[in-house]
């Protein structure tokens, strides 16, 4: 049977697909032993994702061919700015997260350099390249997510993030993403692996700057400036770093 051109992206990402999806940030997330102080910092990093996550969204709905999936576009969209921002808004108030705290902080490197591949992307018009990145933001969440031991951990700010990322409507969602980009990327090969990867490559620097509080305050002071260095060796618990 002939390989999937996404199963062949995620297969060329590796080892850092597997690196992120088990990752000991999304272990101790899913048995629910992360650090309180640890989840705050990494849902204020994740939270900033947000415009130029819809930009992304904004720019899939103007180029893709099809209304069906201009529609679907804007239904995640949609989600985004309504059930996934207002799990963030409860999760900062149970956390103690204020808004003063939620501003502070600067940009991890791996926050930076997201934010300006998924601009990158969308900037471009192109519609491989903007579904490569898409595909590797959704789908890398869904694998680790559907792994999640069950029962899933008691507090919400852990369990509604798992299940935010692994429901029938997301599930779909990523079909969608993963069929599309089968269907498009081929015909440009050299763009859809390089912003796939690159996708790829900062899911797992993200994870590893979220699951180190001091390294979590090293910035990028501009796109494509230095990288947080990647390492998965370091305390998840920030009174033990």
């Amino acid at each position: 049977m002939t390989e999937r051109f996404t199963d062949r992206l995620r297969r060329d990402s590796e080892p850092a697909w597997s690196q992120a999806t088990g990752h000991r940030f999304v272990r101790a997330l899913c048995d629910g032993s992360i650090d309180d102080a640890v989840m705050a910092g990494y849902l204020v990093q994740d939270h900033r994702f947000l415009d130029s996550f819809l930009a992304l969204l904004g720019a899939a709905i103007a180029t893709a061919d099809t209304l069906p999936v201009r529609l679907r576009f804007g239904r995640s969209a949609g989600y985004v700015s309504g059930d996934e921002n207002d799990y963030f808004l409860r999760a900062f108030a149970a956390l103690g997260v204020s808004e003063a705290d939620r501003a502070a902080p600067a940009d991890t490197a791996p926050t930076a350099g997201f934010s300006a591949l998924m601009r990158e992307a969308a900037d471009t018009r192109c519609y491989a390249a903007i579904l490569s990145v898409l595909c590797v933001a959704e789908w890398l969440y869904l694998d680790w997510a559907m792994a999640a031991p069950r029962p899933l951990p008691p507090r919400f700010e852990h369990a509604e993030w798992i299940t935010l990322h692994d429901n029938a409507d997301f599930r779909a969602f990523v079909a969608m993403l993963r069929s599309e980009l089968d269907r498009v990327g081929p015909a440009q090969e050299a763009t859809s692996r390089a912003f796939f990867l690159r996708a790829v490559s900062l899911e797992k620097a993200f994870l590893d700057a979220a699951s180190d509080p001091a390294g979590a305050r090293e910035i990028v002071p501009a796109p494509g400036s230095a990288r947080h260095p990647p390492g998965d060796s370091r305390p998840l618990d920030p009174s033990r770093s």
